[in-house]
């Protein structure tokens, strides 16, 4: 069984000051540093750790980097941030919440680590800083400085491939792409979104790369898929047999200007896309939708900067999530 006096010679600190930590006096002032060290030696050696969860409060700060704007596109951050909390409760984390990276920089010394969610870009300075002064962090949903920070991402580019496959199996000759504007982060932060990359890079080796049919353009909101209907409907092109739309957001705009041209879906043109929001399974047609597992992208946060605060030496790790087709009527694949 390990006891303090253990700790204490290996973290180099005294007795009493491991037993007042672990016993969560309250009366103790010691700095995020100390707590960390203590923290780490304890719970490596197996002190009051079970299940992956450690049993005192570490304190974790989680910055989110998206708009608060009401749309569909912010629904999904906005249930990955509620699961995130949940999770976070689970493994006893207290998160406190900040929207700007300044705000964290000046508050960093009272946290051990954090999590970033969000698709909003982040300035490299501001990420340099931010590794200097509060280093053991998981960016979610993107990577934006990969040598720095650990990442837990959803596997976008083998789902967008996953797709093509799908639709070339059901004979689809000609493929078309609607998506949005993003970020590629990391060393090289390319103005494009990993959907659209992977879509180009795939269609060109699977020869069904048409760019009369790729449209991409504007913020991932169904307000923005709606104008890039019209866009594709105004182009006088016979319409391609199927669609891989970025977003659920973006292909219910799709929907509605295609509906409103009179366009029958799946028979005119099949869309498939990714994320499947609750509502995509309410529009006209239901959508044909990859589920992105928000449990499994935030559970994997959660155990990587749990990892992290044990073996703050350790390299930094960037996971990939699949992502699992639900079937529904505006794509039936073949059997």
């Amino acid at each position: 069984m390990v006891t303090i006096k253990q700790i204490a010679q290996e973290a180099g600190f005294s007795q009493a000051t491991v037993s007042r930590l672990l016993n969560d006096d309250p009366t103790l002032s010691v700095t995020p540093a100390t707590k960390n060290k203590i923290l780490t030696v304890a719970n490596r050696l197996g002190y009051g750790k079970r299940q992956n969860k450690f049993l005192l409060t570490r304190n974790i700060a989680l910055l989110a980097s998206f708009t608060a704007e009401e749309d569909l596109q912010d629904i999904y951050f906005n249930t990955l941030k509620e699961t995130l909390l949940a999770k976070g409760e689970e493994a006893n984390f207290k998160f406190e919440f900040f929207t700007a990276i300044d705000e964290l920089l000046s508050q960093s010394q009272n946290y051990e680590g954090f999590i970033g969610i969000g698709a909003d870009g982040f300035a490299e300075p501001k990420l340099l800083e931010l590794a200097q002064v509060l280093p053991l962090g998981v960016f979610l949903d993107i990577n934006p400085l990969p040598h720095k920070f650990d990442s837990v991402q959803p596997d976008l580019s083998q789902t967008i491939l996953d797709a093509l496959d799908q639709l070339i199996l059901a004979g689809k000759k000609s493929i078309g792409f609607i998506g949005g504007l993003g970020h590629i982060m990391g060393t090289h932060n390319y103005q494009q979104d990993p959907r659209s990359f992977a879509f180009e890079n795939w269609a060109k080796r699977l020869g069904v790369f048409d760019e009369r049919y790729y449209f991409v353009s504007g913020p991932f909101t169904t307000s923005n898929g709606y104008e890039l209907g019209k866009q594709i409907l105004d182009n006088d092109l016979p319409l391609p047999e199927a669609f891989i739309v970025a977003s659920d957001a973006l292909a219910i705009g799709v929907l509605q200007a295609f509906n409103e041209a009179g366009h029958v879906i799946p028979k005119d043109t099949s869309l498939i896309s990714i994320n499947n929001i609750e509502i995509a399974q309410y529009v006209s047609p239901p959508l044909t939708t990859y589920a992105i597992d928000q449990a499994e992208l935030c559970q994997t946060a959660i155990n990587l900067l749990a990892d992290a605060l044990e073996r703050p030496e350790r390299p930094k790790i960037h996971a990939f999530i699949s992502n699992k087709l639900i079937i529904r009527k505006s794509f039936i694949p073949k059997n």
